[in-house]
This record gives structure tokens, C-alpha cells and sequence, in this order.
């Protein structure tokens, strides 16, 4: 780590370990300047009540521009103070990214948007694009044509994989019940422990499909208090 640098740690978001990541600017000198939790203020502090004892990781920008560790630290410093704090368009690391690229932009927001099966994607472009709008009006109509991509790239993942891994379990129970009444005990067992492998699996899917969602309402929350 360095002057300049944004860094991140993870922390715990409702109970669910290691969902969100909490970003801010080294100092260079020990301390942070972030959007400190929870008093939601972008303050000044020392690199441990920052981690609060979480390993420090640094975001890489191999590709993209970045201002040098002098400018992006002194933008930091000119926002110390700040109580504008807003989980879906003006987050910790809304202001890390801004700090150091000029751009006002949260991958988290983008990529853990879900789709759910209730959910009209499209009737959030413009409650989405009016509250990107108040934090950076220039790369509004971009941040939200990546969040309803991104909100279809999840969707088509996970889903599909969950629908299918229910179908295996129903399959091999099938298989299962069958060779028994064959008389095939070693086919039924075989059967019903590939079954079981398919539930480790639904299951697992289905708790990333829980996280998402509980992602989903804590944005969609946020927007209504915020619009």
C-alpha cells in the first residue's frame, strides 16, 4: 500500500459475511480518509479503525487512467466533512473510485443489482438514472446501462443453474425409487448419493440467490428514502 492508493476491506453486510467491500484512500501517512460507518461521514482516521482488523486489500486500475498519488489524495482531503452518504449512488467506494479516476462509480452497486422473478428490471432505469443523476450527471446514462446488464449477466447465471440442480434432485430420486423396485440396491444408493450432491449444490445457489436479494431490497429501500 501507498499514497493514494484505494483500499478495501471486506465487512459484513446484515449478517452475511464478506457481501459488500468497504473502500477508501491511504493518507500515506497511517491514516484513512473514507465514508466511516456508521456515522456516515467521510473522515479522517487511522488504518486500523479502517480494518478494524480485516486484511487491507488495494484496487488495481491496470488499464485505466488514474491522477497521480498527490492529486488523489488532496480530492479526498477536499471532501472531509461530507454527510451525503447514500448506499446506491453515493457509497465509500462512490468516493474512493471518484477520488481516484474522477469518475463517481460503485462496481458493487452494478454487479450485485439481481433480477428477481417479481422484479421489472426496466422500471428501475428511471429511478436508478435520477439518483445517479444527483451525484454525477455525466456518467449516469453509463452507469445504469451496466447495471441492467450486469442485472441480466446475474440473472442468467444463477438462475438457470438453480432450475436445473432442483431437476437433478427430482431425476435421480426417480432412479432411485426405480432400482429399488428392481431390486438394485447398489444402483438406488449410487442414485440417492448423487442426489444428495444435487441438493449441496441447489442449496448453495439458493443462498446466493437469497444474498442477492437481500442486496436487491436494501437498494430498493434506500432509493425510496432517498427519492
Amino acid at each position: 500500500m501507498a499514497m493514494g492508493d484505494q483500499i478495501y476491506v471486506w465487512r459484513d453486510f446484515q449478517n452475511l459475511g464478506g457481501v459488500y467491500q468497504h473502500h477508501g484512500i491511504d493518507v500515506g501517512d497511517g491514516t484513512v480518509i473514507h465514508y466511516r460507518k456508521p456515522s456516515e461521514v467521510i473522515e479522517r482516521t487511522s488504518i486500523e479503525t479502517f480494518s478494524r482488523g480485516s486484511p487491507i486489500y488495494v484496487r488495481e486500475y491496470p488499464e485505466g487512467f488514474c491522477f497521480l498519488p498527490e492529486v488523489v489524495v488532496k480530492r479526498a482531503f477536499s471532501r472531509l466533512g461530507e454527510r451525503k452518504y447514500n448506499l446506491l449512488f453515493n457509497n465509500c467506494e462512490h468516493f474512493a473510485t471518484w477520488c481516484k479516476t474522477g469518475i463517481s462509480d460503485s462496481r458493487q452497486v452494478r454487479e450485485f443489482i439481481p433480477i428477481i422473478t417479481k422484479l421489472d428490471a426496466y422500471k428501475l432505469l428511471d429511478p436508478i438514472k435520477q439518483a445517479l443523476q444527483l451525484s454525477d450527471p455525466y456518467n449516469a446514462n453509463d452507469l445504469v446501462n451496466k447495471a441492467l446488464a450486469d442485472i441480466k449477466t446475474v440473472w442468467d447465471q444463477i438462475q438457470p443453474q438453480y432450475r436445473q440442480a432442483k431437476n437433478e434432485i427430482e431425476t435421480w430420486e426417480k432412479v432411485a425409487i426405480l432400482a429399488l423396485q428392481k431390486n438394485r440396491e447398489d444402483l438406488a444408493k449410487e442414485a440417492l448419493k448423487r442426489k444428495k450432491d444435487w441438493e449441496k449444490k441447489a442449496q448453495n445457489l439458493e443462498k446466493q440467490l437469497e444474498h442477492l436479494a437481500v442486496m436487491t431490497d436494501s437498494l430498493l429501500k434506500n432509493l425510496k428514502t432517498n427519492s
